[in-house]
């Protein structure tokens, strides 16, 4: 096995965020050579082939948290690498979404209104990768790799304590779309009706068959932090927009509140799902 950096030196670091870890992998590196440790064997130390600590030492692949912290404690880094944790979380996401990357981890409520996919809180692994491969411009595989990785990072909303409260409104469209084929969506109807069954979660279809929908916008996220200011976020063709106005944000709101109105009721939202499952 090459212990050398040749892989990756073709890879540019101009990027957001991607210069962190870079600069990250290459501390990993040296912390590791210190302690005298091939690839090998500092990756059967903390769980991983030695091709993925080559990736990680390179900046190709963003190091997620529980690698960061056996890292830290099987090199004897001293907390070194764990204060750069919260900053590698932020590097993962595009530049467009890091501001509501940040935002959901301090909401303790999220109200979310989606039309064509499932909202990435909610996703399964195979769905983001289906989704993500239909990207055009075509995403390479190293870029879906680490998409991935971050909307996983994101789900850890749902394991907080105290639970924040999570409502989400689908279009009935989006659950019918074979995206990825009949399997992946399988799979993420079924953990829909899972995660519909969680105490701080409601999940609300809204039908084709309605007559009025204040939802013709487009989709949107109203966030609520601990003190009370909201937070609007949308987005559209790799753009995104972040309201922070109190009257644009109030205004959102209550639009929300509207479309779970006009929306099937969380238990007869579940049951829907069921059927759909059900025909699949």
């Amino acid at each position: 096995m090459r212990d050398d950096d040749e892989a990756g030196q073709g890879r540019s670091e101009g990027e957001p965020g991607r210069g962190l870890v870079v600069a990250f992998g290459r501390q990993v590196k040296a912390l590791r050579l210190r302690s005298g440790l091939d690839r090998v064997e500092f990756g059967k130390r903390v769980g991983y082939s030695a091709d993925t600590v080559a990736s990680l030492e390179q900046g190709r692949r963003t190091p997620q948290p529980g690698f960061i912290d056996q890292a830290d404690e099987v090199l004897d880094a001293g907390g070194v690498l764990t204060a750069l944790k919260e900053e590698i979380a932020r590097a993962q996401y595009p530049a467009f979404f890091r501001s509501m990357a940040r935002l959901e981890a301090e909401a303790v409520a999220l109200c979310a209104y989606d039309t064509l996919v499932v909202n990435g809180l909610l996703q399964t692994e195979e769905y983001m990768r289906a989704i993500l491969a239909m990207r055009r411009p075509l995403l390479d595989e190293e870029t879906i790799e680490l998409r991935v990785a971050a909307r996983l990072a994101r789900q850890e909303i749902f394991n907080r304590w105290p639970a924040p409260l999570l409502s989400f409104v689908m279009e009935e469209s989006l659950l019918c779309r074979q995206l990825g084929g009949k399997a992946v969506l399988r799979g993420q109807l079924e953990h829909l009706l899972l995660m519909g069954d969680k105490r701080n979660v409601e999940l609300q279809v809204m039908p084709l068959d309605r007559e009025d929908n204040a939802g013709v916008d487009g989709p949107f996220t109203v966030i609520t932090r601990k003190d009370g200011e909201q937070f609007v976020y949308a987005e559209v063709q790799g753009r995104s927009h972040l309201l922070t106005e109190r009257d644009e944000t109030s205004l959102a709101a209550a639009r929300y509140g509207i479309i779970r109105s006009q929306a099937l009721p969380p238990r007869e939202s579940l049951d829907y799902i069921a059927k759909l499952l059900g025909e699949l």
